[in-house]
């Protein structure tokens, strides 16, 4: 009968250790990095939103430091939030896979979650936004209302997917469009992308696509003062000028953040890549400005409807 009682109590010990086979499924603290600020009105705010969100459905107190932007910041940014007790981590950017990926062994008791990358381990997961389409649908807008056939595209860095995506879409809508694509290699270099911007609107560009960070408000006012059409990028601009933005591809973070938060605390949450697109709502193409056609916002509307249904972008 001991020996029975011996083997129970192994059977129900190996079946706990089953249930969870990483720290995932209990969290009271979330933490959060950022390489710009909450305040840019772009990717960093969108994390800020995410990190209420989480705040406000699942009961966490959450944490967030500004401004850190190398391997060394990070290395001590994680420390401290480790010390208050915080075991999962959001870096919100790409820049942190690189980071993580030196951290995670250190801290095994962490989920690491980042954004934009390929590296993953047991304990770090990155959300990768399915970007290439956003962009193909911004250039659609662009291919139809340029009035020179010249359009402008500045972004943050050459491996963004919504680049290529741009590029396809404005081509597809508008075969004789020439499309100006530059790139400032920083998320907030608003000199050098107003540089950029004023040789392109020289060259005869009228509608341009900012894609960085801390630079598209700037550039959309830039936009607005010399009378032509831009689109936002990351968060709907067009409360900047109705008028001047034609359109904007949002990226719901909050709603990313939330998913992310639930499969986590159901124990769900894998260490591996993720995507997420228009199909789980985590990315919708923004207001229209009342100077796009109705007939062309309809169309726009069903291009969209047809990628969610279907997974497929007209020129495929």
């Amino acid at each position: 009968m001991k020996t029975f009682y011996i083997l129970i109590l192994i059977t129900l010990m190996l079946l706990s250790g089953c249930q969870h086979p990483f720290a995932s499924g209990h969290t009271d603290k979330v933490g959060m990095l950022v390489e710009t600020t909450i305040h840019d009105q772009a990717w960093g705010q969108q994390g800020y939103k995410g990190l209420q969100s989480i705040q406000k459905d699942f009961g966490v107190d959450v944490y967030f430091k500004e401004g850190i932007k190398t391997e060394s910041q990070t290395t001590q940014a994680v420390a401290e939030l480790v010390d208050k007790g915080i075991n999962v981590i959001f870096g919100h950017g790409n820049a942190y896979g690189s980071y993580f990926q030196d951290l995670h062994q250190s801290y095994p008791e962490v989920h690491f979650i980042y954004f934009n990358g390929q590296f993953s381990a047991d304990n770090v997961t990155s959300l990768n936004f399915s970007a290439n389409a956003m962009g193909f649908f911004a250039g659609m807008v662009a291919g139809e209302m340029t009035e020179t056939n010249k359009i402008g595209l500045i972004a943050a860095f050459q491996w963004q997917p919504e680049v290529e995506g741009f590029y396809e879409g404005a081509k597809f809508q508008n075969p004789e469009a020439d499309i100006n694509i530059t790139y400032t290699n920083n998320w907030e270099d608003t000199e050098k992308a107003i540089q950029l911007y004023n040789q392109m609107e020289a060259n005869g560009a009228d509608v341009f696509y900012p894609a960085g960070d801390m630079f598209n408000i700037p550039l959309i006012r830039e936009i607005q003062d010399d009378a032509h059409y831009g689109i936002g990028y990351v968060s709907d601009q067009s409360f900047v000028a109705e008028n001047t933005v034609l359109t904007s591809t949002v990226q719901r973070v909050d709603r990313v953040y939330n998913i992310t938060m639930e499969k986590f605390l159901a124990g769900e949450l894998p260490g591996k890549v993720i995507r997420f697109g228009f199909q789980e709502g985590a990315i919708e193409m923004g207001e229209y400005s009342p100077v796009v056609p109705e007939k062309f916002q309809f169309v726009m509307d069903n291009t969209v409807k047809s990628y969610e249904e279907t997974g497929q972008l007209p020129n495929q």
